[in-house]
């Protein structure tokens, strides 16, 4: 057991430069002393005090290694509730409550708004259109002629990469493989079916094992010049992802009466669909936009941080198309999502907040089949942004929008209301 004393020379030892910080876990031979001795080093290096960040609940000896190096503590973030939230989806069905991770003031109160007006319109109707993870490797050839030959060698061979890949997981499938060529690279879109994991680690490694026998069968001239090239498409948006998908493609719709959105909304289902043609379908187009939405990503990265999903994928995953009709007097609306990269298994939902946060859902862990969780998880998280973007645009349509900021993002409760509403869609 390292005493006081012996720490506080450990310390020393890290202000001087004699010991490195990634060193300290093996060093101290435990993560959570380490963290500690990583903290106070830079307290005395920065003069900065960490308290703050100290406090947590986490357990680093059972993150390090897995979803965490050099950790110092962590970051706290507010999380809000949201429901309850009618589903009638295929996996998810029934009233959710949605946990939201934000720091943003008037985004859970917007988005609770427009979880009772689609609860009060019998609920939001989802559909999951596809789902698959993708990895695409580049490879390198001397010639076009030689990447037709290899093209045509992994059509040939595809059970081959198949059994190679499946040999490295118990949940993932190969579904099929997309190739394309320019001059000499071909890049090779290899998609799997990941269970209830989001799966990228999982088809990195898959992906991996169907190169080596690649290359250990095939008999040209070939080089994989990098494992991932970017056609996946990992963390950027890309029109490729929002053609075919990465991840799950989920719809959720609804038809939201005339009295709902008077009441609840304060507007007109025209006014609505009038800001919706003008705002997200021709400002996006007239903006060169790949995605055509209000706001997406609030919702996406509120539920990601709140579950532990993979964050940087907020990126891809609220790329999406909102669309709207006047349908006999009562406004349609419908979210699609195309490329919604989710999970309720591995990664950071086996941190314990996470873990709650899922838990609250009904999606915690691996369901039965497998695969069931994540479906039932993207069909709550599609039903959600639809809540969203639903309130938003009305704020929009009747002009509370600067007054909701006013009022719950700079907590000035008792400023007199703004009477621009009255001025914009009466």
């Amino acid at each position: 057991m390292v005493e006081g004393r012996d720490l506080r020379e450990i310390v020393e030892r890290v202000v001087k430069g004699e010991v490195k910080l990634h060193e300290l876990d093996k060093l101290l031979g435990n993560s959570n002393l380490a963290a500690l001795v990583r903290r106070l080093a830079l307290e005395k290096i920065t003069g900065v005090s960490l308290s703050s960040i100290g406090s947590t609940i986490l357990d680093f000896e059972e993150l390090v290694g897995r979803n965490i190096e050099n950790p110092i503590g962590a970051v706290q973030v507010p999380v809000g509730i949201v429901g309850p939230l009618r589903v009638q989806g295929e996996y998810a069905r029934g009233d959710f409550y949605v946990p939201l991770a934000t720091t943003e003031g008037a985004l859970v109160a917007s988005v609770n708004r427009g979880a009772k007006a689609v609860t009060l319109a019998g609920g939001a109707k989802t559909r999951i259109l596809r789902d698959g993870m993708t990895r695409a490797p580049v490879i390198w050839t001397p010639s076009v002629e030689e990447a037709v030959k290899l093209v045509k060698w992994v059509e040939e061979n595809i059970d081959v990469l198949k059994k190679a890949a499946e040999s490295t997981t118990r949940h993932g499938k190969l579904k099929g493989l997309t190739w394309w060529i320019t001059g000499n690279l071909v890049w090779l879109r290899f998609e799997f079916e990941t269970g209830d994991a989001m799966g990228m680690n999982m088809v990195t490694i898959a992906v991996d094992k169907a190169l080596q026998e690649l290359l250990n069968n095939y008999d040209g001239d070939i080089r994989v010049v990098a494992l991932s090239g970017n056609m996946c498409v990992d963390k950027k948006p890309s029109i490729l992802n929002m053609l075919l998908g990465r991840g799950k493609t989920v719809v959720a719709e609804a038809i939201i009466p005339r009295d709902v959105v008077r009441e609840v909304l304060k507007t007109t289902p025209e006014a609505i669909h009038e800001v919706n043609v003008a705002k997200n379908l021709m400002g996006s187009a007239r903006a060169g936009s790949l995605s055509y939405n209000a706001h997406y990503a609030n919702i996406i990265a509120a539920i990601f941080i709140a579950t532990g999903q993979d964050v940087a994928q907020v990126v891809e995953s609220s790329m999406g198309y909102t669309w709207t009709e006047v349908r006999n007097g009562d406004l349609y609306i419908s979210v699609t999502l195309p490329s919604l990269e989710v999970g309720t298994v591995g990664g950071g939902t086996r941190l314990p907040t996470q873990r709650e946060a899922l838990a609250l859902m009904g999606v915690g862990g691996s369901g039965n089949p497998p695969g069931t969780n994540a479906k039932k998880f993207a069909e709550i998280v599609a039903a959600t942004v639809l809540a969203g973007e639903l309130s938003l645009l009305a704020a929009l349509a009747a002009g509370h929008l600067a007054k909701a900021h006013i009022k719950l993002g700079r907590g000035e409760l008792n400023r007199s209301d703004s009477n621009i509403g009255s001025k914009v869609n009466p």
